[in-house]
Order: structure tokens, then sequence, then C-alpha cells
């Protein structure tokens, strides 16, 4: 297969996957703010076995097309749409405002661990198996996160907020909230461009495997274990330190472009391999913060569709940004696309430590009592000013 064709083959792949969060992800939050999100949330993770289970059954019948897997790929992504911001917020329900860092930074650990045991575990099922019952254990997956909702006893979650009324113009207050709020919109804006330009290692590791390396599935696995690795102690750190401050979100993101710009430049495969040890440090450092920052700050009653909009510049910007890295990875080689994410993420941090101080946001830790009590300023005002 050439450059040009796997590298739109992964672009499009991971566009299919994320671009309904961009399309529906804001509607999504609303949901999360109007229904009880437990309930989301067990009706969206059954849906994700769906497509799971119908490629075990198109592999296992020998019909499966690659129109098929890119129908699915997509299914699975609406679902998310809904998934997601329902998810993301319920953090806050689950263990409350004083360890919302600490869940984020174990959600990472969860998250990056699957990540490194996941491809093994596949690989060794494939071995024994073959690649029809990969998909039917991960269907099957999806009912461990059922039995644990249900069993969750709501008495022990945290009060959740008023359900968000029905009626026009509720996604058009949700954008004129984050407006109004700095210390919502600077980290938003932060993540929309590193989101779109520097997280796209899906496309740019294999490509790095095999066109730059001339490896083998083995190099890809050295690459994405070496990420991983750095994704948990990146995650096990954030944990430890249990705040946010600004201070965070402007370093993450320099050393974020600092590493990128290391990774682009290493001149043989182990030098490669660690840089992008502590870049997966960095990569969940950012992403972990911006997160934490947005649950602490955010009103109550809006967080559903504060933190869908994270999701839409994290994840739902992938449609935008896959298809340009893969573009530039086919034209000027892999390491252009890391050169790109680099200056993203040196230019973000530039412009955020210019806007914290443009309005007047020290750069320290972050106190989240202040941070809600502005963020409820806020929402006052624009629901006064809507009356008018």
């Amino acid at each position: 297969m050439t450059l040009s064709i796997l590298g739109a083959a992964v672009g499009l792949t991971a566009g299919l996957q994320f671009v309904p969060i961009l399309l529906f992800g804001a509607w999504g939050g609303l949901l999360a703010d109007r229904l009880p999100k437990r309930r989301v949330l067990m009706v969206t993770q059954a849906l994700m076995a769906l497509p799971a289970l119908a490629l075990f059954a198109l592999v296992e019948t020998g019909s499966v097309q690659a129109w098929m897997v890119f129908a699915l790929i997509f299914t699975r992504g609406c679902v998310t749409a809904i998934d997601n911001p329902a998810r993301q917020s319920f953090v806050m329900e689950m263990v409350g405002p004083d360890r919302v860092v600490n869940a984020v930074a174990l959600n990472s650990v969860v998250v990056h661990t699957s990540r490194i045991l996941g491809p093994a575990s596949a690989g060794a099922i494939i071995a024994l198996l073959g690649v029809g019952p990969c998909f039917l254990i991960n269907s099957l997956s999806f009912g461990a996160m059922i039995i644990a909702l249900r069993l969750m006893n709501p008495a022990e979650l945290h009060a959740p907020p008023a359900p968000a009324p029905r009626g026009p113009g509720q996604l058009r207050l949700a954008w004129r909230y984050v407006g109004r709020s700095p210390e919502l919109l600077i980290p938003l804006a932060m993540m929309a461009v590193v989101g779109t330009l520097s997280y796209n290692f899906q496309i740019l590791l294999p490509l790095l495997a095999d066109f730059t390396w001339h490896g083998t599935a083995t190099t890809y696995a050295l690459l994405t274990t070496a990420m991983g690795v750095g994704s948990v102690l990146g995650a096990l750190a954030a944990g430890a330190r249990g705040r946010v401050d600004s201070r965070l979100l402007v370093w993450a993101a320099a050393a974020f472009g600092a590493l990128m710009l290391a990774a682009a430049a290493a001149p043989t495969l182990p030098l490669q391999i660690a840089a992008l040890i502590p870049l997966g440090m960095v990569t969940v450092t950012f992403a972990a913060g911006v997160n934490s920052t947005l649950q602490l700050a955010v009103e109550p009653a809006m967080r559903g569709r504060v933190m869908a909009l994270y999701s839409v510049v994290f994840l739902g910007s992938t449609p935008i940004g896959a298809p340009l890295v893969g573009w530039l990875a086919n034209e000027l080689g892999p390491r252009a696309g890391l050169v790109v994410g680099a200056v993203a993420a040196l230019v973000a941090a530039a412009g955020a430590r210019a806007a914290f101080a443009r309005v007047g946001e020290p750069i320290e830790p972050v106190d989240r009592h202040a941070l809600r009590r502005r963020a409820s300023r806020a929402r006052v005002a624009l629901q006064l000013s809507g009356r008018r």
C-alpha cells in the first residue's frame, strides 16, 4: 500500500469516528444537562456494543467490505457524540469538586493503560482465535460498564443540578456563557488549536513506523507503547498534584510543542522512542488540565454543554485536523505532521499566556470557588440580558 493510500485511509477512519462529535456534540451536551446522566450512559454503552457485534458477524460470514467498516465507525461516532458529554459531566456527580482533578487523572490512567494492553491483547486473540472474536469480546466488554452503572447507588452520588429547561436558545446560551467567562474560553481555545493540529498521533505513528523507519508492526507497537507509558506516567503525576493552575496549562502546551519538535527531529528510532515518552506525559497533563479547569469553573447547570464543547474542540476537531495532517504526511513526510503539531502547541501556549495577562488572570493556582462564583455571575448576566 502506498503512503498516499494508507494516509488517506487512516485519516478517513479517524475523521468518520469523530465527525459526529463535531456535528452533534453540542446537542449531546444539552441532553446531558436535561436527562439523568447515569441513565443516558447506560443506553449509550448498550448502543456502542452494536457496531462491534455487527463487525463480528460480517467478519465471521466473510462479507465485510471497506464501506461497511466506515459506516459502522460513523455509527459508533454518533453514539459517542451523546455518550462523551454525559460521561465527562458525570464525573462531578460521582466524586464532587474536591476530587475531580484526581478523578480526571485516574480516568486518564485507565484510558492510556488500556491503549497499551488493548492492542497487545488483541494481537494475542487474533493469533489464537482470529479477527472476528476480537470484535465479539469488544462488544461484550460494554456489558461490564452497564453492570457498573446499574450497581451505583444514586443516593450516594452528589446531587445533580436542576435539568436544563426545554425551549429555544439553550445552545446559544452556552456559547454566550463561555464567551463571557475567560476561565472557560481560554482553555477551550487552547484545546481547539492543539486538538485540531497536535493530537493526530493515531495517524502519524503508523506512518512514522512504516515510511520513516521502514519497520513492521513491532516498530509501530514500540512507538505506541512509548507514548502509552508516558501517558500513564503523566496521568499519575497529574493525580498526585491534585490541583490545576493556569501556569500548568501554559507550561504543558509549551512542553507539548517542544517535545513534538524533538520527536520530529530524532535522527534514529531509539531517540524518537525516547522523545515519545515525555511527549506522552505532557499530552495527558495538558488534556487533563483543561478538562479539570472546565469542570471546576463551570456552573453546574451548564456542565453538560460546556463539557460537550470540550469534546467538540478535542475530539470533534479531528475531522478537520486528521485529513490535513494526512495530506501533509503524504506530501512532505510524516515528520512534517509532527512539526505542524508542535507549532500549533507553541502558538497556543503563547496566546494563552497573553490572554490570561490581558484579562487580568494571574498565572497562579486556580481558586475553584472563585472560578465558580465568576462563572455563576456570567450565567446570571446572560439570563438577565436575554429577558430584556
